[in-house]
C-alpha cells in the first residue's frame, strides 16, 4: 500500500457542464474547467515528477478549503475558520470531485474505474486550496 499527498493551490473549481458546437454537434470542456484540470495535473507532477500511473485499486480523499466571504461578521468568520460554519454554496462537491479526478486520470492511475472509494469535504480557511490524499491498494 502506498500513499501520496499533494496540495492544489488556489480556490477549488467544479467541473463545468459540457459545451456543444452547434454546427458539428461536438462537445468540449469549457476553458475554466480545462484550466483547473491542468492545474491539478501540474500540482501532482510537481509533487511526484517521476510517478508512473498505477494499475492498482485507489482510494481518494479530497479536502477543499474556500475563503470566508468578506461580508461576514468577525464572529461568523471566526466560527467558519474553527469549522463550526461549513461551506454550503457552490461549487457542488461532486463537481469538484469530477474536476480533480479527471485531472488525475491517466497521470496518477491508468483509468478512473480503479477508484474504489472516495471522501471529500468543503470548509473555510484563510488559504484556499484542495488537499488530496491518494492511497493505492496493492493487489
Amino acid at each position: 500500500m502506498s500513499k501520496l499527498e499533494f496540495t492544489i493551490p488556489g480556490e477549488p473549481h467544479g467541473k463545468g457542464r459540457p459545451r456543444f458546437v452547434r454546427a458539428t454537434g461536438r462537445t468540449y470542456t469549457d476553458r475554466t474547467t480545462a484550466s483547473y484540470e491542468n492545474l491539478v495535473r501540474v500540482a501532482f507532477k510537481n509533487a511526484y515528477p517521476d510517478w508512473v500511473p498505477s494499475p492498482d485499486a485507489v482510494e481518494v480523499f479530497i479536502r477543499t478549503y474556500f475563503p470566508v466571504p468578506q461580508s461576514w461578521s468577525k464572529t461568523k468568520t471566526a466560527r467558519a475558520l474553527q469549522g463550526w460554519v461549513r461551506k454550503t454554496s457552490k461549487p457542488d462537491l461532486d463537481n469538484i470531485e469530477k474536476a480533480v479526478l479527471d485531472g488525475l486520470n491517466g497521470v496518477t492511475w491508468k483509468d478512473d474505474s480503479q477508484i474504489v472509494a472516495k471522501f471529500s469535504s468543503k470548509a473555510y480557511d484563510e488559504e484556499p486550496r484542495a488537499e488530496v490524499t491518494i492511497i493505492f491498494l496493492e493487489e
